[in-house]
């Protein structure tokens, strides 16, 4: 995968990073890593896993039933790992181009630059 990914899918993939996540707990932890822009609705997000899955970035971990239902929880494979650590990578240096170049420029966000 060479395109940048789109900011949903890079969150889903970052969300995955640390555990396999259930579909809500996906949908609340990318709300929550985008500060609350990005809201996920269940069909996205499905349909965004199920592509995923097709391109093999992640896979499902395992299932359980709660309250009578089915979750199934989704890991990021080894492919997926490289693909976030890749774009985080082109990400990272894109900000620091940005960076110097607006601290060259002399512009400062209130409370400076970090």
């Amino acid at each position: 995968m060479t395109t940048p990914l789109r900011e949903p899918t890079f969150l889903i993939l970052t969300a995955l990073a640390r555990e396999p996540l259930h579909g809500y707990g996906l949908i609340t932890e990318v709300a929550e890593l985008s500060e609350g822009r990005i809201t996920l609705r269940p069909g996205t997000l499905y349909g965004a896993l199920d592509r995923l899955s097709d391109d093999g970035l992640v896979a499902p971990d395992h299932e359980e039933v709660v309250d009578g239902r089915l979750r199934r929880y989704y890991r990021l494979t080894d492919e997926g790992l490289n693909v976030l650590g890749a774009e985080t990578e082109r990400m990272r240096r894109n900000l620091a181009a940005a960076t110097a170049r607006l601290k060259a420029s002399g512009w400062a966000p209130a409370g400076g630059l970090a």
